[in-house]
């Protein structure tokens, strides 16, 4: 049996699984301070016999394995993890191998073992919600280095039409800053949910989401891109997203037929935890 922890900025997901990612008994609890938090986490865990845990973490997080600080959260604007240890604190609980990466890498490795990508060797993972984050699965391995990818803060061409600033703290109108869920609203004065019916809400953010995409398709040529997260939930945004993506490449290089590489997440909200088992099953292998 193994352990998975999707560690999200509002919530923790906990399950215990198999190998194969399918998850048999799970939890979910509010992520408030790393002492009570990791309490319930640890209680959790403490009442199976576990081979493995895969950890899934919100960032920024150290993956450098040379680092003092690997396995740490580092940056992070939640002031009680920043510079947690996060992944030797499981460790030092439980002397199993643990698997350490993003929350939306991982959710890229169950997309691609489990879900959308199944298919394919390459894909992005974009989660759209309160924030914007990617991950990458390229050849069939997490796309780490240095550090890890940090997809929502690339600089995007502004809207000829836009008026807002943007709400990132560090880059003011990156792409989080600028299309997150927060921005729609505060842009337009009401929740992204409410304003299903306004075209001009959604003809702006398929402009910022196909800037992206067009930046990771000539970087990092994935064979599907994956859009989830609480604003992908207004599926207006994909043919919006698609058309656009055409414009902005303007036919400099060739794509896979639209509808097959921008895509829904095939396991819906639990591309995460699934990749999260998925990862821990692969420390033994």
């Amino acid at each position: 049996m193994f352990g998975a922890i999707e560690a999200g900025g509002t919530k923790f997901v906990c399950a215990v699984g198999n190998e194969d990612g399918s998850v048999l008994e799970r939890i979910s609890l509010p992520t408030t301070t790393p002492e009570e938090t990791m309490k319930e986490v640890f209680d959790f865990f403490d009442a199976f016999e576990l081979k493995a845990i895969g950890i899934g973490s919100f960032g920024p997080i150290d993956v450098n394995r040379q680092s003092d600080t690997y396995g740490y959260i580092t940056s992070t604007p939640k002031t009680p993890w920043k510079f947690y240890n996060f992944l030797g604190a499981v460790k030092d609980r439980y002397q199993i191998p643990v698997g350490w990466t993003t929350d939306v890498n991982a959710a890229a490795l169950g997309e691609l073992m489990k879900g959308a990508a199944q298919d394919v060797d390459s894909c992005v993972y974009l989660t759209v919600g309160t924030g914007v984050g990617g991950g990458a699965v390229i050849n069939g391995k997490l796309l780490e280095g240095y550090g890890h990818p940090e997809m929502g803060h690339i600089t995007v061409e502004q809207h000829p039409d836009e008026t807002f600033e943007g709400f990132c703290p560090y880059h003011g109108n990156c792409l989080e800053g600028i299309a997150a869920g927060p921005a729609i609203e505060q842009r337009f004065g009401q929740k992204g949910h409410l304003l299903a019916d306004k075209k001009e809400v959604w003809e702006m953010e398929a402009f910022y989401l196909a800037q992206a995409l067009m930046n990771y398709t000539l970087i990092l040529s994935p064979e599907r891109i994956i859009l989830g997260g609480g604003v992908m939930k207004q599926q207006q945004l994909y043919p919006l997203v698609r058309e656009e993506l055409v414009r902005q490449i303007n036919g400099y290089v060739a794509l896979p037929p639209l509808e097959e590489y921008i895509v829904t997440p095939g396991l819906g909200d639990n591309a995460g935890i699934t990749g999260c088992l998925l990862l821990a099953a692969q420390q033994l292998s």
